[in-house]
């Protein structure tokens, strides 16, 4: 796990200020340079006048203030630096990160910690005291992060996100600090009041730690409840007092003091009568992004594990009697030197595989190298789920096997990824895998992850297909999310007037819900009628009468009798699902499982937020929005969740700039029915990649449903038996009887949401991940007693009862 931490620093006490001998090393200055900073606060004259810069790079300057040796000061790569920190409770204390390396000292530091490479942390300053560090992959020369840096100086920090690549950006610009999201939500930032100051991070655990934050189990019970609804999760995390930055957002600390998310993206225009975007300009701009995104990641430098580049290490043996590469690799340990991709034979990954194959240079791994030892090939990575395979082969002999239809979709799939993996620029390697890597295995062992979420229960499904991966791994996840239509934008056309456009997408519905058996269902007839109605009926209900609409069914006494009603198998049906999802927010589908009182405090949450923060988005932009946070965060934990040693995961289509361009797609381009596949076509076009397989496209949603069934029933004793006295049903959000006969009843075969049942195990496993730890993220003379959760889930650690504005 790897993350940023730092924080800016308040005014010192009176007796501090003016420089008394109970300063610490973190406020940086000497006296002069306090009483300076004093006199500026109260003249209105501007800091970075008289300010002296602190730059930890002037070694040989015998007047700078942080060249006094301090038996606590380090040496980071950016110089001599001491990082120690005044402690609330009026003693002098050491404390820093565990395993950090600091960037820059003063009274606003800067801490790198965890595993980083050496070429994800670049730091730029324009001009003294102005300096811009950026973490991850970013696509841009030094030269072009000092003109950023020098426009987020004049406020336009936008530009610091404009970039290609996956990154985050902290300008210090003088005392003013500002650390901008991202506009998915896959790099967030958190911060928290700290010392009368404001401490941030990449990541919400070490802010827990920093300040003893207890569990916050309304913002739990609304990951369950409503886990897309921002409504319900606000700018909150699972740790009390310590808060989120929205996607597209940025934090700005001036001074310690002042505290402002700003944010930076312009919202899409309301006006009816606004000029249509073209649509090939659209495509244009997001194959512009793609390639751009993939080629920051070629460009950046190679790596190798150690036994590698080792020379004692054990290398690949070449071709041995039932053992593949994959095999071969795993033997020896760690990722392949070089790039890779995943190759499911779905349209993103194969995208991503074929662009990085077709960009000119040196697409893959390293030369001379492991078992590609003629170099310059990707390796491609293919899952086979074996026991999807053997469905697939009863077939032939039942006349209805469960989990055929699923079973068929994945034999396509491997038949896509086959003929893709044709190309002469791959290196195709097949992992497979039978019942051990069915999802809720392994649920004993893993790490903890920063928050909880559903690919806990998938982490070792996806680790075992990612250690037959590269260094640099490539995966498609988020295009579903960034590229298609969500149902809810058929209403955003009906508020553009433009109901011509909703005949195609009616048109697939109903050919969808109409097959069976070749016949033309009765059913599909009223298709067009039930969608048009349920999409008219959003646009013209307003967003806080939606909102409150969904809190009132929250507290039905009927929502939650239905808790063990049918679901229909893999999910809901096309038609169902759309008209389902034609609302402001709705309930997730482990909400029918929590308690009433649980129930009872999201509705309150939704209710407090539609009368606090009235929004004036499109309800299909806004669900779409909430979509793509709820899928990136996932995939935030995914990464820790099934982190390899010397491994890092792409994701491109998370990226800024490939986000950005694909929300200026217009709304009846995306409603098409394959508007994804067109898209990644057409991107794949411009790029030279043509002669896709047949097929291309295809929905490839149903192996996932399937998949997470028979993993509920084949540990289904080891999730009873982790249901017998659950930590959820400790902290009042869920009965353990209700859970255990709901695993009970799936396991059966009935049809029950197993989505839900994936986020109750995910949150239960994470609680008691967090509470068994017993390590703290920070160092020092007062790190013992910074601890997150120390309460645990006690009656007495509950959350404060969110009660909605009163009116008038």
């Amino acid at each position: 796990m790897r993350w940023l931490v730092g924080w800016s620093s308040a005014a010192a006490s009176p007796d501090r200020r003016r420089g008394s001998a109970r300063s610490t090393a973190n406020s940086g200055r000497s006296a002069t340079g306090s009483a300076d900073a004093y006199a500026d606060r109260h003249t209105g004259r501007d800091p970075r006048e008289s300010y002296r810069p602190y730059d930890s790079h002037d070694q040989h300057n015998s007047h700078h203030p942080y060249n006094s040796r301090d038996p606590y000061d380090s040496y980071g790569p950016y110089g001599h630096a001491p990082h120690t920190a005044h402690i609330p409770d009026g003693s002098d204390g050491v404390l820093q990160p565990v395993g950090a390396q600091v960037l820059w000292s003063g009274p606003d530091p800067l801490w790198a910690v965890g595993d980083w490479r050496p070429d994800e942390i670049r730091v730029v300053e324009a001009q003294p005291g102005n300096r811009l560090a950026v973490f991850g992959c970013c696509g841009a020369s030094d030269d072009e992060l000092r003109l950023g840096l020098v426009a987020a100086r004049g406020g336009a920090f936008r530009h610091l996100t404009a970039w290609p690549g996956s990154y985050t950006a902290v300008a210090c610009v003088g005392r003013r600090i500002t650390i901008a999201a991202d506009l998915a939500g896959a790099r967030p930032v958190f911060h928290t009041p700290w010392a009368g100051g404001t401490a941030y991070a990449t990541a919400a655990l070490p802010l827990a730690d920093l300040v003893e934050a207890e569990l916050d189990f309304g913002h739990l019970a609304a990951l369950l409840a409503c886990p897309e609804a921002a409504e319900a999760l606000g700018e909150g995390t699972p740790y009390r007092g310590v808060r989120r930055v929205p996607p597209g957002h940025a934090l700005i600390v001036r001074d310690g003091g002042s505290r402002e998310v700003a944010s930076y993206e312009s919202s899409a225009s309301l006006v009816v009568g606004a000029p249509p975007v073209d649509p090939e300009a659209a495509v244009a701009g997001v194959r512009d992004a793609l390639v751009d995104a993939v080629r920051a990641r070629l460009t950046a430098p190679r790596h190798a594990a150690e036994q590698d580049v080792d020379v004692g290490a054990v290398r690949d043996p070449g071709p041995v009697p039932g053992m593949g590469p994959a095999d071969r690799q795993r033997a020896r340990g760690g990722p392949a030197p070089g790039v890779g991709a995943d190759l499911s034979g779905g349209p993103a990954s194969g995208t991503l595989a074929l662009l990085a194959a077709g960009l000119p240079g040196t697409p893959g791994t390293v030369f001379g190298s492991g078992a590609a030892s003629a170099g310059e090939r990707l390796l491609a990575v293919t899952f086979n789920d074996l026991t999807l395979s053997s469905a697939a082969n009863l077939a032939g002999t039942t006349a209805d096997p469960p989990g055929t239809a699923s079973a068929d979709s994945h034999l396509a799939e491997l038949e896509r990824a086959h003929a893709i993996a044709e190309n002469p620029r791959l290196r195709h390697v097949v992992v497979t895998g039978s019942e051990e890597t069915l999802p809720y295995a392994d649920l004993e062992n893993g790490p903890l992850t920063d928050e909880p979420g559903p690919s806990l229960v998938t982490a070792e499904r996806h680790r075992h297909r990612l250690s037959a991966g590269s260094a640099d791994h490539f995966l498609g996840s988020g295009a579903r999310q960034v590229l298609d239509a969500h149902p809810a934008r058929l209403a955003d056309l009906l508020l553009d007037r433009r109901r011509r456009h909703l005949v195609r997408p009616v048109a697939a519905l109903a050919r969808a819900e109409g097959q069976s058996g070749g016949q033309v269902s009765g059913r599909s007839l009223l298709v067009p009628v039930t969608i048009y109605r349920a999409a008219r009926r959003l646009a013209r209900t307003p967003y806080r009468d939606g909102v409150v609409e969904t809190a009132a069914q929250l507290r039905d006494s009927s929502f939650t009798a239905a808790a063990f009603a049918p679901y229909p198998e893999g999910g809901e049906s096309a038609v169902d699902a759309s008209v389902a999802a034609l609302t402001w927010c709705r309930p997730g589908p482990a909400a029918r499982w929590l308690t009433g009182e649980a129930l009872a405090e999201v509705s309150l949450r939704l209710e407090a937020a539609a009368q606090a923060r009235p929004s004036v988005e499109r309800p299909g932009e806004r669900r779409a929005r909430a979509a793509l946070a709820r899928a990136a965060a996932d995939h935030r934990v995914l990464e820790q969740a099934a982190e390899i040693r010397n491994q890092r995961l792409h994701a491109p289509f998370f990226d800024n700039q490939v986000v950005r361009s694909a929300r200026e797609l217009p709304e009846a381009l995306r409603v098409r029915p394959g508007a994804r596949a067109s898209i990644l076509r057409a991107a794949l076009a411009g790029a030279g990649v043509h002669g896709l397989p047949p097929g291309w496209g295809a929905p490839t949603h149903a192996t996932h449903h399937a998949a997470l069934r028979a993993g509920v029933r084949l540990a289904a004793e080891q999730l009873l038996e982790l249901f017998r006295a659950p930590l959820l049903a400790e902290a009042g959000l869920v009965e353990a009887r209700v859970v255990r006969q709901a695993v009970q009843r799936v396991a059966r075969g009935e049809q029950l949401p197993v989505e839900g049942i994936a986020d109750l195990v995910s949150m239960e496993l994470w609680l008691g991940r967090l509470l068994a730890r017993r390590g703290t993220c920070w160092t020092g003379s007062a790190a013992p007693r910074h601890r997150a959760a120390a309460a645990g889930v006690h009656p007495d650690a509950r959350y404060e009862r969110i009660l909605p504005p009163t009116a008038g």
